[in-house]
């Protein structure tokens, strides 16, 4: 039916749009082909695909009836930083790019809340937030990722063991069903319990729902002073020990993370900078927040250390140097991407990251093969690497045997697959093990009564 219609498909959306918005030819959109998924996993994008770039929520309205009408697979996409295959067209269809709806549409200091458009870069959603004297807390990850992309991920990053992920921001969305119509979904206001919570079923349905237009985020003051500590170990089981009492004090951490000084070093170096702390294999990064009481908490936090055999403790006070191991920090995944086989996304209770890191280690040495991790200790949420042959890893034919593995490990402590990443089109495949098929009937179920012609990502979170 798609292949039929296209050309009468691609005229109605360039009156629609503008045939300015409007691109057919594949080499003219190479880049929206794909996402940061490692490739040896990422999904094939479709032959036949046309990118539509509209403006405003009536253009995506119009864009989303002549879709309808056509029963034509819309694949709506954000700043293309997803690791699971997300945003990638996998049948004919539009590619829905929202980057011209990019307009902050208020900041309401009284409110402590933003409006903005959904194809609001991260990075200028935490730029004006600052000018405006307030603070969006959470850190998901590439500046790049755009407001409703995040929404619909429900992003979480290193700063969820504070304040929670994306979800817990959101107040409100506009959204467009498949049909065109448009739904608002709260608003400036804090409470709401008048029925079922749309908003909240809308945040992380990753474009299957409805395409995110324009969302209302809750903001805070601006935190008081920051003091990032590194705490270098030389044994994994005694890092990971003082975690818990590092999370009793009367300050919980903005961020706890855990990860191999080698790692560290390999990310400075591609940044060209240099990382300070020669000893210890393995790290705890800590930042605290607060007023002058920081100060108090980050010795209480070195007794913690002292008492679990830290090598020692490096405390940074200035913004920049601060900034500087949080980049070296976010950029290992894009140091060990060239030879990623598969990122992992895993989460256990926190009081079961030691367990699932020596599990980690026997089937890594069963496999002879090397696989870093690191991740979001404070939360349980680790991201194990499955390297290639070259790097150390495996085969390439062994990549799902050992990601079943891991994943079984994981069950077995009572975690999740996927803590902060979703499921995508990657993590789809073999769903049905790792959730009950109850489960599954019912996330269908609401998927038909949104999207009955299953045209919004299909392959995305549902099974096909």
């Amino acid at each position: 039916m798609v292949e039929k219609m296209w050309p009468k498909l691609v005229e109605e959306l360039r009156k629609t749009v503008g045939s300015q918005w409007v691109v057919d030819r594949k080499e003219a959109m190479l880049n929206y082909l794909v996402d940061e998924t490692p490739k040896p996993v990422r999904p094939k994008p479709s032959e036949k695909v046309v990118l539509v770039k509209p403006g405003t929520k009536e253009e995506v309205s119009k864009i989303l009836r002549v879709a309808n009408k056509h029963k034509t697979p819309v694949f709506p996409r954000g700043g293309g930083t997803g690791l699971v295959g997300g945003a990638i067209p996998t049948k004919s269809g539009i590619l829905l790019s929202l980057e011209r709806m990019n307009k902050i549409i208020e900041v309401d200091k009284e409110n402590m809340a933003i409006v903005a458009e959904a194809g609001v870069t991260l990075k200028d959603l935490i730029r004006t937030t600052e000018k405006k004297g307030l603070f969006f807390p959470l850190l998901p990850g590439d500046e790049s990722a755009q407001l409703g992309g995040l929404v619909a991920c429900n992003a979480g990053g290193a700063r969820a063991i504070r304040f929670g992920v994306i979800r817990n921001h959101v107040r409100g969305v506009e959204l467009v069903l498949p049909t065109g119509e448009t739904l608002l979904l709260g608003g400036k206001h804090l409470k709401d319990v008048t029925g079922y919570s749309l908003l909240h079923l809308v945040v992380g349905s990753q474009g299957t729902l409805g395409v995110i237009t324009k969302v209302v985020l809750g903001l805070q003051p601006k935190p008081g002073k920051t003091l990032t500590l590194v705490l270098p170990y030389e044994n994994r089981g005694d890092a990971i020990r003082s975690v818990p009492k590092i999370l009793w004090g009367s300050m919980p951490p903005i961020t706890i993370e855990f990860v191999e000084r080698e790692l560290m070093e390999r990310s400075a170096k591609q940044l060209g900078k240099d990382w300070p702390v020669k000893s210890g294999r393995f790290l705890l990064i800590v930042v605290l927040g607060g007023g002058e009481e920081v100060y108090s908490e980050a010795e209480r936090v070195d007794r913690v250390a002292r008492s679990h055999n830290v090598v020692e403790t490096y405390v940074l006070e200035s913004s920049a140097r601060q900034q500087d191991v949080l980049a070296v920090r976010g950029n290992i995944y894009h140091v060990l991407k060239p030879y990623t086989l598969d990122v992992l996304d895993i989460s256990v209770a926190p009081a079961s990251v030691a367990r699932l890191l020596d599990a980690l280690d026997g089937i890594a040495e069963r496999y002879g093969m090397y696989m870093p991790v690191y991740g979001h200790v404070g939360d349980g949420n680790l991201h194990p690497h499955i390297l290639a042959e070259s790097a150390g890893g495996v085969r390439e034919n062994c990549l799902d045997t050992v990601r079943e593995e891991i994943y079984g490990v994981v069950t077995s402590l009572g975690g999740t697959i996927t803590a902060e990443h979703g499921l995508g089109k990657v993590r789809v495949r073999n769903i049905g093990k790792y959730l009950d098929s109850r489960v599954l009937g019912l996330m269908g179920a609401i998927k038909k009564v949104f999207d009955p012609n299953n045209i919004l990502n299909p392959g995305t979170i549902i099974p096909e």
